[in-house]
C-alpha cells in the first residue's frame, strides 16, 4: 500500500510539472516583423519578486543591415537601456574597455573585425555620446541601434 501511495505521489508531481513546463512555454513573448506593431518586452519581476508596473517603458528599434526595421516596446525594472535589452536577449556583445561592445542586435551578428561592420547606437534622433550599458532609462524615450558598415 505504502509503495503505490509513492508511485501516485511521484506521477502527480511529474503531471504537474509537466503542466506547468507546458504553460509557461504557451505564455512566451513573440516578436512582430516591420514597424507596424511593436512588440511588447517586459524584463524581469521587481527586487521583491512581486509583479508590479515596470519602473519605465521605452521604444527600442532596430535598423538591420537590409534595412529592415523592428520596433519593440520594452518595459523595465533596469536602471540602463542596456542591462533592459541584454536581460530580453535583444543585445549581446563582449567587454571592452568603454563597457559593452555590441556585436548582436535582435539576431543579427555585425562584427568589426570581421568585415568592419557594426552597431550604431543612437537615443532618439541624436547618435548617442554614451554606451548602451551606461545610458540611463527615460521612460517614453526611444533608443535605437542601426547596423553600419
Amino acid at each position: 500500500m505504502k509503495f503505490s501511495t509513492k508511485l501516485l505521489s511521484m506521477l502527480f508531481a511529474l503531471l504537474l510539472t509537466l503542466s506547468l513546463c507546458i504553460g509557461i512555454t504557451a505564455c512566451g513573448e513573440e516578436t512582430s516583423e516591420g514597424t507596424d506593431t511593436p512588440s511588447e518586452i517586459t524584463t524581469a519581476a521587481s527586487k521583491d519578486g512581486k509583479e508590479e508596473p515596470a519602473k519605465a517603458t521605452f521604444t527600442f528599434k532596430v535598423v538591420h543591415a537590409d534595412g529592415t526595421e523592428k520596433i519593440f516596446e520594452v518595459k523595465s525594472y533596469a536602471e540602463t537601456v542596456g542591462a533592459a535589452l541584454v536581460a530580453e536577449g535583444l543585445i549581446s556583445g563582449e567587454d571592452g574597455d568603454y563597457g559593452l561592445y555590441v556585436k548582436v542586435v535582435d539576431g543579427e551578428t555585425a562584427d568589426y573585425d570581421v568585415d568592419q561592420s557594426y552597431w550604431s547606437f543612437y537615443i532618439g534622433d541624436e547618435y548617442a555620446m554614451t554606451g548602451v550599458d551606461k545610458t540611463p532609462i527615460t521612460d517614453g524615450a526611444t533608443y535605437w541601434f542601426k547596423y553600419t558598415k
